[in-house]
Protein backbone atom coordinates (compact mmCIF):
# COMPACT_ATOMS: atom_id res chain seq x y z
CA UNK A 1 0.00 0.00 0.00
CA UNK A 2 1.36 3.41 -1.00
CA UNK A 3 1.98 5.88 1.78
CA UNK A 4 0.40 8.92 0.14
CA UNK A 5 -3.29 9.86 0.00
CA UNK A 6 -4.50 7.43 2.64
CA UNK A 7 -7.80 8.13 4.42
CA UNK A 8 -8.25 7.40 8.11
CA UNK A 9 -11.47 6.14 9.64
CA UNK A 10 -12.95 4.27 6.68
CA UNK A 11 -15.45 1.49 7.31
CA UNK A 12 -14.82 -2.08 6.21
CA UNK A 13 -17.35 -1.60 3.39
CA UNK A 14 -15.59 1.54 2.16
CA UNK A 15 -12.23 -0.22 2.22
CA UNK A 16 -13.68 -3.18 0.32
CA UNK A 17 -15.18 -0.91 -2.34
CA UNK A 18 -11.93 1.02 -2.77
CA UNK A 19 -9.88 -2.19 -2.91
CA UNK A 20 -12.13 -3.54 -5.66
CA UNK A 21 -11.95 -0.28 -7.63
CA UNK A 22 -8.17 -0.02 -7.22
CA UNK A 23 -7.74 -3.54 -8.60
CA UNK A 24 -10.09 -2.73 -11.50
CA UNK A 25 -8.08 0.41 -12.30
CA UNK A 26 -4.76 -1.47 -12.27
CA UNK A 27 -6.02 -4.36 -14.42
CA UNK A 28 -8.68 -2.86 -16.69
CA UNK A 29 -7.95 0.86 -17.07
CA UNK A 30 -4.22 1.63 -16.81
CA UNK A 31 -3.09 -0.94 -19.42
CA UNK A 32 -5.53 0.46 -22.03
CA UNK A 33 -5.95 4.13 -21.15
CA UNK A 34 -3.21 5.67 -23.29
CA UNK A 35 -4.17 3.78 -26.47
CA UNK A 36 -7.86 4.58 -26.00
CA UNK A 37 -7.09 8.22 -25.25
CA UNK A 38 -4.90 8.67 -28.31
CA UNK A 39 -7.63 7.11 -30.46
CA UNK A 40 -10.30 9.27 -28.75
CA UNK A 41 -12.25 6.01 -28.36
CA UNK A 42 -15.17 5.62 -25.97
CA UNK A 43 -14.15 3.08 -23.29
CA UNK A 44 -17.23 0.85 -23.60
CA UNK A 45 -15.64 -2.23 -22.02
CA UNK A 46 -14.50 -0.19 -19.02
CA UNK A 47 -17.95 1.40 -18.68
CA UNK A 48 -19.55 -2.05 -18.77
CA UNK A 49 -17.20 -3.12 -15.98
CA UNK A 50 -18.23 -0.14 -13.87
CA UNK A 51 -21.88 -1.02 -14.41
CA UNK A 52 -21.23 -4.56 -13.19
CA UNK A 53 -19.59 -3.20 -10.03
CA UNK A 54 -22.61 -0.98 -9.36
CA UNK A 55 -20.64 2.27 -9.56
CA UNK A 56 -23.43 4.09 -11.42
CA UNK A 57 -25.61 3.59 -8.35
CA UNK A 58 -22.92 4.16 -5.75
CA UNK A 59 -24.65 7.11 -4.03
CA UNK A 60 -28.26 6.37 -5.06
CA UNK A 61 -30.34 5.32 -2.01
CA UNK A 62 -30.81 1.59 -1.46
CA UNK A 63 -34.59 1.93 -1.77
CA UNK A 64 -34.05 2.79 -5.44
CA UNK A 65 -31.56 0.00 -6.08
CA UNK A 66 -28.33 1.85 -5.36
CA UNK A 67 -25.60 1.25 -2.80
CA UNK A 68 -26.50 4.31 -0.72
CA UNK A 69 -22.87 5.29 -0.13
CA UNK A 70 -21.59 8.68 1.01
CA UNK A 71 -20.02 11.52 -0.96
CA UNK A 72 -16.70 10.58 0.66
CA UNK A 73 -16.90 7.04 -0.70
CA UNK A 74 -17.77 8.37 -4.14
CA UNK A 75 -14.93 10.91 -4.09
CA UNK A 76 -12.38 8.27 -3.11
CA UNK A 77 -13.65 6.00 -5.90
CA UNK A 78 -13.32 8.87 -8.39
CA UNK A 79 -9.79 9.57 -7.14
CA UNK A 80 -8.82 5.99 -7.96
CA UNK A 81 -10.53 5.99 -11.35
CA UNK A 82 -8.90 9.30 -12.34
CA UNK A 83 -5.57 7.81 -11.33
CA UNK A 84 -6.21 5.33 -14.14
CA UNK A 85 -7.76 7.68 -16.71
CA UNK A 86 -9.58 10.92 -15.96
CA UNK A 87 -12.01 10.49 -18.86
CA UNK A 88 -13.49 7.39 -17.24
CA UNK A 89 -14.29 9.38 -14.11
CA UNK A 90 -16.04 11.88 -16.38
CA UNK A 91 -18.40 9.15 -17.56
CA UNK A 92 -19.84 8.78 -14.06
CA UNK A 93 -19.43 12.35 -12.76
CA UNK A 94 -22.30 14.04 -14.61
CA UNK A 95 -24.42 10.93 -14.01
CA UNK A 96 -23.70 11.27 -10.28
CA UNK A 97 -24.62 14.97 -10.24
CA UNK A 98 -27.96 14.37 -11.97
CA UNK A 99 -28.74 11.46 -9.61
CA UNK A 100 -27.85 13.69 -6.65
CA UNK A 101 -30.16 16.44 -7.90
CA UNK A 102 -33.06 14.06 -8.44
CA UNK A 103 -32.51 12.38 -5.06
CA UNK A 104 -32.50 15.68 -3.15
CA UNK A 105 -34.83 17.84 -5.25
CA UNK A 106 -36.97 15.55 -7.41
CA UNK A 107 -40.63 14.72 -6.86
CA UNK A 108 -41.53 11.24 -5.62
CA UNK A 109 -42.66 10.37 -9.14
CA UNK A 110 -39.35 11.57 -10.63
CA UNK A 111 -37.35 9.53 -8.12
CA UNK A 112 -39.35 6.39 -8.94
CA UNK A 113 -39.13 7.06 -12.68
CA UNK A 114 -35.40 7.67 -12.96
CA UNK A 115 -33.33 6.50 -9.99
CA UNK A 116 -33.77 2.69 -10.31
CA UNK A 117 -32.62 2.75 -13.94
CA UNK A 118 -29.83 5.20 -13.12
CA UNK A 119 -28.59 2.84 -10.39
CA UNK A 120 -28.28 0.10 -13.02
CA UNK A 121 -26.49 2.41 -15.44
CA UNK A 122 -29.25 1.93 -18.01
CA UNK A 123 -30.35 5.55 -17.69
CA UNK A 124 -27.24 7.71 -17.85
CA UNK A 125 -27.18 11.36 -16.84
CA UNK A 126 -25.63 14.55 -18.16
CA UNK A 127 -26.30 18.17 -17.27
CA UNK A 128 -25.84 21.64 -18.71
CA UNK A 129 -25.82 25.21 -17.49
CA UNK A 130 -23.34 26.81 -19.90
CA UNK A 131 -24.15 28.29 -23.30
CA UNK A 132 -22.01 29.37 -26.29
CA UNK A 133 -22.16 33.05 -25.25
CA UNK A 134 -21.71 32.72 -21.50
CA UNK A 135 -19.34 31.03 -19.10
CA UNK A 136 -19.67 31.51 -15.37
CA UNK A 137 -22.47 34.12 -15.62
CA UNK A 138 -25.24 31.58 -15.12
CA UNK A 139 -27.89 34.25 -14.49
CA UNK A 140 -27.42 35.42 -18.12
CA UNK A 141 -28.81 32.16 -19.55
CA UNK A 142 -30.85 32.86 -22.70
CA UNK A 143 -32.17 29.39 -23.61
CA UNK A 144 -35.88 29.80 -22.93
CA UNK A 145 -38.83 27.56 -22.10
CA UNK A 146 -42.33 28.93 -22.79
CA UNK A 147 -45.43 27.14 -21.52
CA UNK A 148 -47.88 25.92 -24.15
CA UNK A 149 -50.75 24.03 -22.56
CA UNK A 150 -49.42 21.07 -20.59
CA UNK A 151 -46.01 21.33 -22.28
CA UNK A 152 -43.10 23.72 -22.41
CA UNK A 153 -41.43 24.66 -25.70
CA UNK A 154 -37.66 25.14 -25.43
CA UNK A 155 -35.48 27.18 -27.79
CA UNK A 156 -31.77 27.93 -27.52
CA UNK A 157 -28.37 26.29 -27.33
CA UNK A 158 -26.42 24.73 -24.47
CA UNK A 159 -22.67 24.07 -24.43
CA UNK A 160 -20.04 21.79 -22.88
CA UNK A 161 -22.18 18.75 -22.08
CA UNK A 162 -19.98 15.92 -20.86
CA UNK A 163 -21.66 12.67 -22.02
CA UNK A 164 -23.96 14.76 -24.21
CA UNK A 165 -24.18 12.06 -26.88
CA UNK A 166 -23.93 8.93 -24.72
CA UNK A 167 -26.44 9.98 -22.04
CA UNK A 168 -30.20 9.59 -22.30
CA UNK A 169 -31.24 11.95 -19.50
CA UNK A 170 -30.02 15.55 -19.31
CA UNK A 171 -30.71 18.09 -16.59
CA UNK A 172 -30.86 21.45 -18.39
CA UNK A 173 -31.07 24.90 -16.84
CA UNK A 174 -33.22 27.31 -18.89
CA UNK A 175 -35.01 30.63 -18.48
CA UNK A 176 -38.74 30.59 -17.71
CA UNK A 177 -39.16 34.27 -16.71
CA UNK A 178 -41.02 34.06 -13.43
CA UNK A 179 -41.04 37.85 -13.12
CA UNK A 180 -38.55 37.78 -10.26
CA UNK A 181 -36.32 40.80 -9.77
CA UNK A 182 -33.29 38.58 -9.22
CA UNK A 183 -32.32 37.00 -12.52
CA UNK A 184 -31.39 33.61 -11.05
CA UNK A 185 -34.94 33.16 -9.75
CA UNK A 186 -36.19 33.10 -13.34
CA UNK A 187 -34.35 29.83 -14.07
CA UNK A 188 -35.85 26.35 -14.11
CA UNK A 189 -34.26 22.91 -14.39
CA UNK A 190 -35.83 20.46 -16.86
CA UNK A 191 -35.13 16.73 -17.07
CA UNK A 192 -34.78 16.08 -20.79
CA UNK A 193 -35.20 12.48 -21.96
CA UNK A 194 -33.53 11.72 -25.26
CA UNK A 195 -32.07 8.84 -27.27
CA UNK A 196 -28.33 8.18 -27.30
CA UNK A 197 -26.58 9.48 -30.39
CA UNK A 198 -25.90 12.52 -32.57
CA UNK A 199 -27.85 14.62 -35.02
CA UNK A 200 -31.54 15.40 -34.49
CA UNK A 201 -32.19 12.80 -31.79
CA UNK A 202 -35.75 14.02 -31.12
CA UNK A 203 -38.08 16.58 -32.72
CA UNK A 204 -36.49 19.97 -32.12
CA UNK A 205 -33.49 18.54 -30.23
CA UNK A 206 -30.08 18.20 -31.89
CA UNK A 207 -26.74 16.94 -30.57
CA UNK A 208 -24.41 18.27 -33.31
CA UNK A 209 -21.44 15.96 -32.59
CA UNK A 210 -18.36 15.56 -30.43
CA UNK A 211 -16.21 18.62 -29.72
CA UNK A 212 -12.55 17.88 -30.48
CA UNK A 213 -10.54 18.65 -27.34
CA UNK A 214 -6.89 18.96 -26.34
CA UNK A 215 -7.36 16.30 -23.66
CA UNK A 216 -10.22 14.65 -21.76
CA UNK A 217 -10.69 12.41 -24.78
CA UNK A 218 -12.72 9.23 -25.05
CA UNK A 219 -15.62 10.76 -23.15
CA UNK A 220 -17.85 12.83 -25.44
CA UNK A 221 -18.34 16.58 -24.97
CA UNK A 222 -21.11 18.17 -27.03
CA UNK A 223 -23.50 21.01 -27.63
CA UNK A 224 -27.28 20.64 -27.28
CA UNK A 225 -29.50 22.71 -29.59
CA UNK A 226 -33.22 23.26 -28.97
CA UNK A 227 -35.56 24.45 -31.70
CA UNK A 228 -39.15 24.21 -30.58
CA UNK A 229 -38.52 21.08 -28.52
CA UNK A 230 -41.60 20.16 -26.47
CA UNK A 231 -41.22 18.88 -22.90
CA UNK A 232 -44.08 17.85 -20.55
CA UNK A 233 -44.51 20.07 -17.51
CA UNK A 234 -43.90 17.10 -15.19
CA UNK A 235 -40.25 17.10 -16.31
CA UNK A 236 -39.52 20.20 -14.23
CA UNK A 237 -37.16 19.02 -11.49
CA UNK A 238 -39.09 19.11 -8.22
CA UNK A 239 -42.21 20.26 -10.07
CA UNK A 240 -41.47 23.91 -9.24
CA UNK A 241 -40.61 26.66 -11.71
CA UNK A 242 -37.92 29.14 -10.76
CA UNK A 243 -35.97 26.81 -8.47
CA UNK A 244 -33.45 25.60 -11.02
CA UNK A 245 -30.52 27.79 -10.01
CA UNK A 246 -30.43 26.54 -6.41
CA UNK A 247 -30.85 22.93 -7.60
CA UNK A 248 -27.98 23.25 -10.07
CA UNK A 249 -25.72 24.96 -7.54
CA UNK A 250 -26.27 22.07 -5.15
CA UNK A 251 -25.20 19.71 -7.90
CA UNK A 252 -22.17 21.81 -8.81
CA UNK A 253 -21.00 21.99 -5.18
CA UNK A 254 -20.76 18.21 -4.93
CA UNK A 255 -19.29 18.29 -8.44
CA UNK A 256 -16.46 20.47 -7.15
CA UNK A 257 -15.54 17.76 -4.66
CA UNK A 258 -15.56 15.36 -7.60
CA UNK A 259 -13.23 17.60 -9.64
CA UNK A 260 -10.93 17.87 -6.62
CA UNK A 261 -10.91 14.07 -6.41
CA UNK A 262 -10.07 13.80 -10.10
CA UNK A 263 -7.21 16.25 -9.63
CA UNK A 264 -5.95 14.18 -6.71
CA UNK A 265 -6.08 11.04 -8.85
CA UNK A 266 -4.03 12.58 -11.66
CA UNK A 267 -1.56 14.00 -9.14
CA UNK A 268 -1.10 10.59 -7.53
CA UNK A 269 -0.47 8.99 -10.91
CA UNK A 270 1.95 11.73 -11.99
CA UNK A 271 3.90 11.25 -8.76
CA UNK A 272 3.93 7.45 -9.21
CA UNK A 273 5.34 7.84 -12.72
CA UNK A 274 7.92 10.41 -11.62
CA UNK A 275 9.23 8.53 -8.57
CA UNK A 276 9.52 5.32 -10.60
CA UNK A 277 11.29 6.97 -13.53
CA UNK A 278 13.63 8.94 -11.23
CA UNK A 279 14.91 5.68 -9.72
CA UNK A 280 15.52 4.08 -13.13
CA UNK A 281 17.02 6.96 -15.13
CA UNK A 282 20.74 7.42 -14.42
CA UNK A 283 22.94 10.46 -14.98
CA UNK A 284 26.47 11.14 -13.79
CA UNK A 285 26.77 7.60 -12.52
CA UNK A 286 23.67 7.39 -10.29
CA UNK A 287 19.85 7.43 -10.44
CA UNK A 288 18.53 10.96 -10.90
CA UNK A 289 16.46 10.49 -7.70
CA UNK A 290 19.75 10.73 -5.81
CA UNK A 291 20.42 14.21 -7.20
CA UNK A 292 19.15 16.80 -4.75
CA UNK A 293 17.42 18.81 -7.50
CA UNK A 294 15.18 15.82 -8.34
CA UNK A 295 14.81 14.61 -4.74
CA UNK A 296 13.48 18.02 -3.70
CA UNK A 297 11.00 17.98 -6.59
CA UNK A 298 9.69 14.61 -5.41
CA UNK A 299 9.36 15.90 -1.85
CA UNK A 300 7.38 18.95 -2.96
CA UNK A 301 5.17 16.89 -5.27
CA UNK A 302 4.35 14.39 -2.54
CA UNK A 303 3.49 17.17 -0.10
CA UNK A 304 1.09 18.70 -2.62
CA UNK A 305 -0.53 15.31 -3.29
CA UNK A 306 -1.10 14.82 0.42
CA UNK A 307 -2.44 18.33 1.05
CA UNK A 308 -4.90 18.17 -1.85
CA UNK A 309 -6.17 14.76 -0.76
CA UNK A 310 -6.76 15.92 2.81
CA UNK A 311 -8.70 19.00 1.70
CA UNK A 312 -10.83 16.93 -0.67
CA UNK A 313 -11.62 14.42 2.08
CA UNK A 314 -12.46 17.22 4.52
CA UNK A 315 -14.94 18.82 2.09
CA UNK A 316 -16.64 15.48 1.38
CA UNK A 317 -16.96 14.68 5.08
CA UNK A 318 -18.46 18.11 5.79
CA UNK A 319 -21.13 17.50 3.15
CA UNK A 320 -21.86 14.02 4.51
CA UNK A 321 -22.28 15.46 8.01
CA UNK A 322 -24.88 17.93 6.78
CA UNK A 323 -22.68 20.98 7.36
CA UNK A 324 -22.45 23.85 4.90
CA UNK A 325 -19.39 23.27 2.73
CA UNK A 326 -19.42 25.79 -0.13
CA UNK A 327 -16.18 27.45 1.03
CA UNK A 328 -14.48 24.13 1.76
CA UNK A 329 -15.49 22.57 -1.57
CA UNK A 330 -14.23 25.69 -3.35
CA UNK A 331 -10.95 25.52 -1.44
CA UNK A 332 -10.54 21.83 -2.20
CA UNK A 333 -11.25 22.31 -5.89
CA UNK A 334 -8.95 25.34 -6.12
CA UNK A 335 -6.01 23.75 -4.33
CA UNK A 336 -6.32 20.28 -5.87
CA UNK A 337 -6.61 21.54 -9.45
CA UNK A 338 -3.75 24.02 -9.14
CA UNK A 339 -1.52 21.48 -7.43
CA UNK A 340 -2.45 18.89 -10.03
CA UNK A 341 -1.15 21.14 -12.80
CA UNK A 342 2.05 21.79 -10.84
CA UNK A 343 2.69 18.15 -9.88
CA UNK A 344 2.03 16.95 -13.43
CA UNK A 345 4.40 19.51 -14.88
CA UNK A 346 7.14 18.55 -12.43
CA UNK A 347 6.67 14.88 -13.36
CA UNK A 348 6.95 15.94 -17.01
CA UNK A 349 10.21 17.76 -16.29
CA UNK A 350 11.64 14.79 -14.43
CA UNK A 351 10.98 12.65 -17.52
CA UNK A 352 13.04 15.08 -19.61
CA UNK A 353 12.74 14.59 -23.35
CA UNK A 354 10.86 11.32 -22.91
CA UNK A 355 7.98 13.23 -21.31
CA UNK A 356 7.33 14.87 -24.67
CA UNK A 357 6.87 11.50 -26.35
CA UNK A 358 3.40 10.04 -26.78
CA UNK A 359 4.85 6.65 -25.82
CA UNK A 360 5.03 7.85 -22.21
CA UNK A 361 1.93 8.18 -20.04
CA UNK A 362 2.97 11.54 -18.63
CA UNK A 363 2.27 13.14 -22.03
CA UNK A 364 -1.41 12.23 -21.63
CA UNK A 365 -1.56 13.57 -18.08
CA UNK A 366 -0.07 16.89 -19.26
CA UNK A 367 -3.06 17.34 -21.57
CA UNK A 368 -5.63 16.21 -19.00
CA UNK A 369 -4.58 18.32 -16.02
CA UNK A 370 -5.50 21.76 -17.50
CA UNK A 371 -9.17 20.77 -17.79
CA UNK A 372 -9.45 20.65 -14.02
CA UNK A 373 -8.46 24.31 -13.77
CA UNK A 374 -11.71 25.28 -15.53
CA UNK A 375 -14.16 22.41 -14.92
CA UNK A 376 -16.99 23.15 -12.42
CA UNK A 377 -15.83 26.76 -12.23
CA UNK A 378 -12.42 28.29 -12.86
CA UNK A 379 -9.90 28.98 -10.12
CA UNK A 380 -11.00 32.62 -10.20
CA UNK A 381 -14.62 31.60 -9.58
CA UNK A 382 -13.49 29.45 -6.65
CA UNK A 383 -11.63 32.42 -5.20
CA UNK A 384 -14.79 34.51 -5.54
CA UNK A 385 -16.84 31.89 -3.71
CA UNK A 386 -14.22 31.46 -1.00
CA UNK A 387 -13.70 35.18 -0.39
CA UNK A 388 -17.43 35.91 -0.23
CA UNK A 389 -17.93 33.11 2.27
CA UNK A 390 -15.02 34.27 4.39
CA UNK A 391 -16.11 37.91 4.39
CA UNK A 392 -19.60 36.87 5.44
CA UNK A 393 -18.17 34.75 8.25
CA UNK A 394 -15.59 37.31 9.36
CA UNK A 395 -17.67 40.44 8.81
CA UNK A 396 -16.09 43.42 10.58
CA UNK A 397 -17.95 44.42 13.71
Amino acid sequence: MARLAQTAGLTDIQQEILGTVRTFVDKEILPHATALEHADAYPQDIVDGMKEMGLFGLTIPEEFGGLGESLLTYALVVEQIARGWMSVSGVINTHFIVAHMITHHGTDEQKQRYLPQMALGETRGSFSMSEPDLGSDVAAISTKAVQDGDDFVIDGAKMWLTNGGTSNLTAVLVRTDEGAERAHRNLTCFLIEKPVGYGEVAPGLTIPGKIDKMGYKGVDTTEMVFSGHRVPADRILGGKRGGGFAQMMDGVEVGRVNVAARACGISIRAFELAVEYAQQRRTFGKPIAEHQAIAFKLAEMATKVEAAHLMMVNAARLKDSGERFDVESGMAKLLASEYCAEVTQEAFRIHGGYGYSKEYEIERLMREAPFLLIGEGTSEIQKTIISRGLLKEYRSR
